[in-house]
């Protein structure tokens, strides 16, 4: 199906079968699909065909079969995250956007994850031009993680993703790492392999929901080369913003989790 006429972008803006794409309703509710000649996007308020999407143009209003309003857009990668299927617990997206900053990803750098869960986590490093080995203890979230990494980042991001199931507590084979990143429920278990695995100068990151958990890890880092410890937790609150009525929302995304980092020194 052909872009729309009256739209002034090129045809290779149209959706095409295959991507993903958000729609959003009246109530700024969210859905995420991956468009599929054959298939419908189903609410209780009435049907869309998937081949009423493809061939329109990002940002189209469009209308189901009961007359309900959806607007079409390209996922942000904020979208994918919160809306991405899911089978462990993710890092949100306020909290990946400081860990990136706090941890210092760029092009090339050499990043040790354990804990890849669904993906959110290597998919920001990944997207931020890491190299990135992850563990895993269970084969079914290492597939499900390259599953998502492959559908919502590309497949040429798997070149630069290397997926082992294996308990990071039993220590890491990699030498020479820039940067270890776990989300693990007892992170203090890996400092020691951590510090054997980083360059100096690396940096060692956590992500703790618990601040006990932050505690343990301190008395860790104190006994170890690591230093200059920071930990932080990111708050996040929108505002309303009708006419003159201009104020706070009344419920905010607060604590989600601790993040941790540390510096690998000269003894």
């Amino acid at each position: 199906m052909p872009c729309i006429e009256n739209n002034k972008s090129s045809e290779t803006d149209c959706f095409e079968e295959g991507e993903t794409v958000l729609l959003v309703d009246r109530k700024n509710r969210r859905y995420l699909l991956s468009l599929t000649v054959g298939d419908e996007f189903h609410t209780h308020s009435g049907v869309i065909p998937h081949s009423d999407i493809v061939g329109i143009h990002e940002g189209t209003l469009l209308r189901n079969s009961r007359g309900a309003a959806f607007l079409a857009l390209r996922p942000t990668f904020s979208d994918v995250v919160l809306k991405m299927p899911r089978e462990a617990q993710i890092i949100y997206p306020k909290d990946l956007g400081a860990l990136l900053m706090r941890v210092d990803i760029f092009s090339g750098v050499r990043v040790l994850e354990a804990g890849v869960g669904s993906g959110a986590l290597s998919m920001a490093l990944l997207r931020a031009g890491a190299v990135v080995v992850g563990y895993e203890k269970r084969q079914d979230f290492c597939e499900f993680a390259r599953e998502n990494v492959e559908r919502f980042c590309g497949r040429e991001l798997l070149e630069r993703y290397h997926t082992e199931v294996r308990d990071v507590y039993n220590g890491i084979s990699e030498t020479e790492l820039d940067r270890v990143v776990l989300d693990l429920p007892e992170p203090w278990r890996v400092v020691e392999a951590a510090a054997d695995a980083l360059r100096l100068g690396g940096i060692f990151c956590a992500y703790t929901p618990s601040v006990i958990q932050v505690s343990r890890l301190y008395e860790a880092l104190a006994d170890s080369p690591f230093g200059l410890s920071e930990t932080v937790e990111v708050l996040q609150r929108s505002w309303h913003v009708v006419g003159a009525a201009v104020r706070p929302d009344h419920r905010m995304v607060a604590h989600t989790g601790f993040l941790t980092t540390s510096r690998l020194l000269a003894q």
